[in-house]
């Protein structure tokens, strides 16, 4: 019996101890020293329950069960809902800092009902086997306009015929406007976003014209939970704002709306990831913002009134009481993840839609499809990229993103390496002492 390839062991933070978690087995332990040591040698002196914990493994037996669970994940993935992005413009009344559709160029085509009419006629023809959901995004949906309102009431009506739930990603900003026209379907989410407390959110996110943007999307948040219509508040995180965080959750706190039953969050790491942006030192690796939310929350523990990150598999672990399933892939492109825009392309993903070189086909005014493209990323995950083959940390990490991985290595099955062991000795250390 050998050491499992799967095992990550890594020490603590600010402990002496060590853990140890198999994603293949659904084993995690805290360790101590002896044990640790006994794992760097390969010299062990009790071996039954490291074997039964799948901790020591035989390689065939080992080869038996990753095969097993990664066609269990298979299966499982294809009864998944997919969920379906819907741009209908790229038009945007913000001037957010840190936007990286900043360069995109938008088309000069206009929405039509036909348009929507043919998105809808495609999802029933192609993906009528699938559970799925439509999320509105942009650009930003929300815009002010008899044009605009109509055309996402149109959206928003054709969905409900069909009994498909709808989501939106929208600033927040003209989120009052819509409320009557949001009533009208069947609402899984709105995500708003907000990057702080108003001083600092405005410094970071307001309108073309400068003008400050914070009250506005806050009362839009009163309306939605006023309204029982679910909402994801995100928070993009960098070097400039991190220290709000605080403020922020104080504030969701003080408006009731972390007791709301309709409200949860996520925090989003601002990066690169189609351009550079030209204030770059501000952003964060991701395990430099894992780091310092760590800290952060130990000085402030009522941020995880607000938000609990994940800190990979750690925040799973702690509520569920158990690991989740391994993860073979971590990239829902072409999966249970598609998205389309008004000029009638298709896209692999909601990273690569509005990139022109990243269609797949179209589903207007005719049906095409690049079946060589869509296989590439149909067929992206750890065992088809060749970096994690031997990687212990693969079933924690997926793969990563294909979309960062193709814009950084110019290829699709390539690695998007995520620190996940990292991440693990800082999540674990944080929850269990909760």
């Amino acid at each position: 019996m050998l050491p499992s390839k799967h095992n990550i062991i890594s020490g603590l933070n600010d402990s002496e101890d060590y853990f140890i978690v198999n994603l293949l087995s659904g084993n995690a332990d805290i360790i101590g020293q002896r044990k640790y040591e006994e794992f760097q040698s390969g010299n062990f002196t009790d071996t039954d329950e490291l074997i039964e914990k799948g901790y020591l493994s035989d390689y065939e037996h080992e080869k038996h069960i990753y095969t097993k669970k990664y066609l269990d994940f298979i299966d499982n993935r294809e009864s998944d809902e997919v969920q379906v992005f819907f741009v209908p413009w790229y038009s945007c009344n913000f001037a957010c800092s840190y936007c990286y559709q900043d360069e995109y160029q938008s088309p000069p085509s206009q929405i039509t009902t036909d348009i929507i009419d043919a998105f809808f006629i495609y999802l029933g023809e192609k993906l009528a086997d699938k559970r799925k959901y439509i999320t509105i995004f942009g650009g930003e949906p929300l815009l002010t306009g008899g044009l605009h309102k109509e055309i996402i009431r149109y959206l928003i009506s054709e969905a409900t015929l069909r009994k498909i739930d709808i989501a939106l990603v929208t600033n927040g900003y003209n989120t009052l406007n819509y409320i009557d026209i949001l009533k009208l379907g069947q609402i899984r989410e709105v995500q708003v976003t907000l990057d702080g407390t108003a001083e600092v959110h405005n410094k970071r996110r307001f309108l073309r014209d400068k003008s400050a943007t914070f009250q506005q999307i806050s009362d839009g948040v009163d309306a939605l939970l006023a309204n029982h219509i679910p909402v994801n508040l995100r928070m993009v995180i960098d070097r400039e704002n991190i220290e709000n965080l605080p403020g922020l959750a104080r504030y969701a706190r003080d408006k009731g709306w972390t007791s709301s039953a309709y409200f949860k969050t996520q925090l989003g790491r601002n990066y690169e990831l189609h351009h550079c942006q030209k204030a770059n030192m501000k952003l964060y690796s991701r395990l430099e913002l894992y780091k310092d939310l760590y800290g952060l929350i130990k000085k402030y523990p009522e941020i995880l009134d607000f938000h609990k990150p994940a800190f990979s598999i750690s925040k799973f672990l702690f509520e569920h009481g158990e690991l989740p399933d391994p993860l073979f892939d971590a990239c829902p492109a072409c999966k249970t993840e598609w998205a389309f825009d008004y000029t009638g392309a298709i896209y692999p993903c909601t990273a690569t839609v509005g990139k022109s070189e990243e269609r797949l086909g179209t589903y207007y005014p005719s049906i095409s499809m690049d079946n060589k493209k869509v296989c590439d990323w149909e067929e992206r995950d750890v065992l088809s990229i060749k970096e994690c083959a031997n990687c212990s940390l693969q079933l924690a990490c997926g793969g990563g993103c294909g979309s960062v991985a193709k814009n950084q290595h110019g290829y699709v099955q390539a690695p998007d390496c995520r620190p996940a062991k990292d991440l693990m000795r800082l999540g674990i250390s944080l929850y269990q002492n909760l």
